[in-house]
């Protein structure tokens, strides 16, 4: 199971699946893989269905099931749920993080509205994901990458100066914790309507890490 969905990770969010690989804990990277795997579910729902309504009730569906298992009840028969009952990820906030990306499926344009959806969405992820890897770890030390991140399909402008806004922020987080922010420093390229090649995507996340600042 966990083979497989560090197969789909890999396959469909290999920016993220690159930043997992400098987790040395097999523990830890487990739940980044899972946490990765389970915000690919959901944002795939918008994708795959024309009625917001059909739409609603998949989203609910994760909701629902991640609540239960917040609830300590047993995993619902899905290999990302299973492998989240399995490790260390708070159910609680993933549910939070999957109620939030209800708003993918009307997504805001621009403004502020744009930036408390990406702050829910790809800033609840990465936070997650740092603080799955140093308890020292805050929101606000990621904020701004995630931001980049996250708006550099969207905004490039929004996502370069988040890019910069985030160095700052970055000198606060642990250096443990800094696999959970590497890919952002992608969002330099893709805001500028680039999209690297292989090598150049492993080579950068590789420079970040070893860095430990995005660029």
């Amino acid at each position: 199971m966990a083979q497989d969905l560090d197969t789909t990770v890999r396959e469909q969010s290999v920016d993220r699946w690159l930043s997992s690989r400098f987790v040395g804990d097999e523990a830890a990277r487990a739940d980044l893989i899972a946490l990765y795997a389970l915000d690919h579910e959901l944002t795939a729902i918008p994708r795959k269905v024309t009625d917001p309504l059909m739409g609603e009730i998949r989203m609910t569906w994760w909701i629902e099931g991640l609540e239960e298992l917040a609830a300590g009840k047993p995993p619902r028969p899905h290999p990302v749920l299973e492998a989240i009952a399995a490790g260390a990820l708070p159910p609680q906030a993933l549910a939070a993080l999957a109620e939030a990306r209800l708003g993918d499926l009307d997504p805001p344009k621009t403004g502020e509205a744009l930036l408390k959806h990406v702050d829910a969405t790809e800033g609840l992820a990465m936070a997650l994901a740092a603080r799955r890897l140093s308890n020292a770890a805050r929101a606000e030390h990621v904020a701004q990458a995630a931001r980049a991140y996250g708006l550099s399909h969207i905004d490039g402008e929004g996502a370069l100066t988040a890019l910069k806004a985030s160095r700052a922020e970055l000198k606060g987080l642990p250096i443990e914790a800094f696999p959970a922010v590497a890919h952002a420093t992608l969002a330099k390229p893709y805001a500028r309507n680039k999209t690297p090649g292989a090598l150049e995507t492993r080579t950068r996340v590789l420079l970040a890490v070893l860095s430990g600042r995005i660029s």
